[in-house]
């Protein structure tokens, strides 16, 4: 489908930003899309599907280009989120090719893509068996950083000597050492430069907190932005290593080192919100102008400028609803008939409403046949009537409740001495009308 056909009436170019967590900087970019006169879609799994009919292949949400912005370091399950990115690639521009990110979301890749371009970057080291692993220190004599090959916000990263003990993973994460990296500043610092379509739109220093080497704003990094005093060759550096990597925007992280710059890494869906802080310049903008150019939109240069001293980071109107409403969709009764889903498999299951439940709770071995999680923490729940506590675990399910899917974030408990496997607490009956006279059978 071309660009022409699925722009709509008003000739508004339809900037998707694929993007499945919510972050403030991809509510900045769908508004700044809105700001420009475009229409913004935002796609995430509530929302997203596609078909193949008679050899085509569909998409819904229909958009003229996507912007990739999917956090695939935090993903459990990377190549199917990659899948989705390259999906849209097979009749839609992307912004950040799926192929792309994939060759620098691996650290050690990245690395070695650079290095065979001509770029410098540290020496590093990598094996994947622990007896290949040990032989490191032959290659890096000196202290090393220890890192995961693909992980995000400095976690987990150590400085190792070449007599430390250290194995092929992280948390049983596959990891590799980089040649540790210090400049003449007493406390540690690196560059992160942000790259849109070729051109930089800022640049920050990053200094690590008190103790601590990692500069990583997420671990407490202050920053100060240096955009104007930042030089040809790491301006020059940043560029070469964003084209090298096939990505249209990215943030290189670069160090000094007794005058040379060395490329620390590469990051594919970097955050803006410390570059915002630090310069006062909003990516967002400037990712929206790269979209919109990219099928053959116009923007107004002063609408960049305008906007870009902002981070609009509010809620857009585009974000799809977790529930749909509307009509006998929005009554629930006594009890009703559900369909709950999990990661190993969905079941229909009779659910009872108690509005004095503040959290829906559903039963242990129900749990279980359908693999119930991600576990994302627990809850103290009071016993009875009693004043002792029990601890529940939480975890996020799909619930289908009269053919409407959202999802709810459960406890977890024996409820075999109960009728109904499944109660709804308020957390769902809130965007209901209920019924008590309504009831459905075992």
């Amino acid at each position: 489908m071309s660009a022409d056909e699925s722009q709509t009436a008003s000739g508004a170019i339809r900037v998707g930003v694929l993007s499945t967590h919510n972050s403030k900087e991809t509510k900045a970019i769908l508004n700044a899309v809105r700001a420009l006169g475009h229409e913004p879609v935002w796609i995430r799994n509530e929302n997203v599907t596609s078909w193949i009919e008679d050899g085509t292949v569909h998409f819904s949400p229909r958009v003229d280009v996507l912007v990739n912005r999917m956090l695939f370091t935090k993903s459990d399950h990377q190549l199917e989120d990659l899948q989705l990115a390259a999906l849209y690639e097979e009749t839609t521009p992307v912004v950040n090719a799926s192929q792309a990110v994939t060759d620098t979301l691996h650290k050690y890749r990245a690395g070695a893509k650079l290095a065979a371009a001509g770029l410098p970057v540290p020496d590093a080291y990598f094996g994947r068996s622990p007896r290949t692993f040990e032989e490191w220190p032959e290659y890096l004599p000196a202290n090393a950083a220890h890192k995961h090959t693909i992980g995000t916000n400095g976690q987990q990263m150590s400085v190792v000597s070449p007599t430390d003990p250290i194995g092929p993973k992280i948390d049983d994460e596959q990891s590799f050492v980089q040649e540790f990296l210090e400049d003449s500043d007493n406390r540690p610092s690196d560059v992160r430069v942000y790259v849109v379509g070729g051109e930089i739109v800022g640049a920050m220093r990053r200094h690590a907190p008190a103790g601590d080497w990692r500069t990583n704003v997420a671990l407490g990094g202050e920053v100060e932005g240096i955009t104007n005093e930042l030089g040809v060759r790491p301006r020059q550096i940043a560029k070469e290593a964003t084209d090298v990597l096939g990505l249209d925007l990215a943030g290189v992280d670069l160090m000094p080192v007794d005058g040379e710059w060395f490329i620390l890494e590469v990051n594919a869906t970097a955050g803006f919100k410390g570059l915002f802080s630090a310069t006062g310049v909003s990516a967002a903008p400037h990712i929206a102008r790269l979209a919109i150019e990219r099928v053959g939109g116009g923007v107004d240069q002063s609408q960049i400028v305008e906007l870009e001293s902002t981070l609009d980071d509010s809620v857009p109107d585009c974000k799809p609803p977790l529930v749909q409403r509307g009509g006998d969709d929005g009554v629930l009764g006594y009890t009703s008939r559900i369909r709950i889903n999990g990661r190993d498999g969905a079941e229909e299951a009779v659910a009872k409403s108690d509005t004095g439940a503040e959290r829906t709770s559903i039963d242990t071995d129900l749990a279980g046949r359908i693999g119930a999680g991600p576990l994302v923490g627990t809850t103290q729940v009071r016993s009875g009537t009693g004043s002792e506590t029990e601890t529940r675990p939480l975890v996020d399910v799909d619930l289908c409740l009269n053919g409407r899917w959202r999802t709810v974030t459960a406890s977890i408990t024996d409820r075999t001495e109960m009728t109904y496997p499944v109660l709804l607490g308020r957390d769902v009956l809130e965007a209901y009308t209920l019924d008590i006279s309504n009831t459905v059978e075992e």
